[in-house]
């Protein structure tokens, strides 16, 4: 069923999921189209971002945010057109940033909503370099990890939303920029593509061994996207004073039980003290959004310069989401995922 103008496609939140999600978790429904009221505009969503935090508000658990109620729409940014508009500073016709979720129409108050105007360039990229992965890979990688020139600086989850952006914009910065990411293909696009100095793949029998020979003077910035395994071999080769930009784990997302053998806290706390590692968690609105305007300059003048380069995984139909989410949380994308939920002009 495609997109249409009399009926609101809606991804619900079914049930809490144990694990990863399954086919029970959300539940396509649909119900009519809502009327805008005064101070009011409705919008129809022609693009959904696909980011692995979603997988946190799936759950009960107390988080940084509320998760999700059942039966509500499973939430999620959006670029979407204005369809009616009782809101001054809003015109039918106009493209905005917003946050609609996983559905084909939303109202709004205008409440974390950006004017995109009436024809931005490439629309879809407000959701990836242009938007919240960008951002967070900017703030991140500068405001925690201060990265200098010719310190090595590794990011897992190298070719997706963030970790593309987080080397590309260390080597803007001076740095060694040395991805992990699954599978040689990733590899290869990191280093001849967005210009990584290397890149290793974390399914390699030798993956510890190849990460130690791509950082010979060991890592200064460890950009933590995946946690798991991936961090067990970083954790060696950790400098003294290096720092640690908490972006995600999304090794554990979906776990249900404390990691098989000896608890590493210990040791953990121990490595951290010793080498005066800085690690600091953040969300990047919550935390850094006071930087957006410097943020939206830089990234839009490298991109432009083309410094910055981006790959979108992009996908057809919003009935594809739950099986697009499930790829992601396996690292089966490749670039930043967001789906096509309906056409430009409808």
């Amino acid at each position: 069923m495609t997109q249409s103008a009399n009926t609101n496609r809606q991804f619900i939140l079914n049930e809490r999921p144990v694990g990863a999600p399954d086919d029970n978790t959300l539940k396509l429904t649909s119900s009519a189209i809502p009327e805008p009221a005064e101070g009011q505009m409705l919008l129809r969503t022609v693009y959904l971002s696909l980011d692995p935090y979603m997988r946190g508000r799936m759950s009960a658990a107390k988080s940084y945010a509320q998760p999700v109620e059942i039966g509500d729409p499973m939430v999620g940014g959006t670029v979407a057109r204005v369809v009616k508009s009782n809101l001054e500073g809003f015109a039918a016709g106009d493209w905005v940033l917003s946050y609609n979720g996983w559905q084909d129409y939303a109202l709004s108050d205008g409440t974390m909503v950006t004017n995109m105007g009436k024809n931005p360039e490439a629309p879809s990229w407000a959701l990836g370099a242009l938007g919240m992965p960008g951002m967070t890979a900017y703030t991140g990688l500068l405001q925690i990890g201060d990265p200098k020139p010719g310190e090595t600086v590794v990011v897992a989850a190298a070719t997706g939303g963030v970790g593309a952006n987080v080397g590309q914009i260390a080597k803007i910065k001076g740095a060694r920029a040395v991805g992990i990411a699954g599978g040689k293909e990733k590899c290869d696009y990191a280093v001849s593509e967005l210009g990584f100095d290397a890149c290793i793949d974390r399914n390699a029998d030798d993956f510890a061994e190849q990460l130690a020979a791509a950082c010979p003077d060991g890592i200064d910035v460890y950009f933590e996207n995946v946690g798991g395994d991936v961090f067990k071999a970083v954790l060696p080769l950790l400098n003294s004073g290096a720092r640690i930009p908490l972006c995600g784990v999304i090794a554990q997302y979906n776990s249900t039980s404390a990691p098989e053998g000896p608890d590493m806290s210990g040791a953990l706390m121990s490595a951290f003290l010793t080498r005066r590692v800085t690690v600091r968690g953040f969300i990047v609105f919550q935390d850094f959004g006071h930087l957006y305007p410097e943020f939206a300059a830089d990234m839009t003048r490298w991109v432009k310069e083309g410094k910055i380069k981006y790959r979108e995984h992009l996908i057809e139909g919003l009935e594809q989401a739950p099986a697009a989410f499930l790829d992601l949380l396996e690292g089966r994308n490749f670039g930043k995922l967001v789906i096509k939920v309906g056409e430009h002009d409808l």
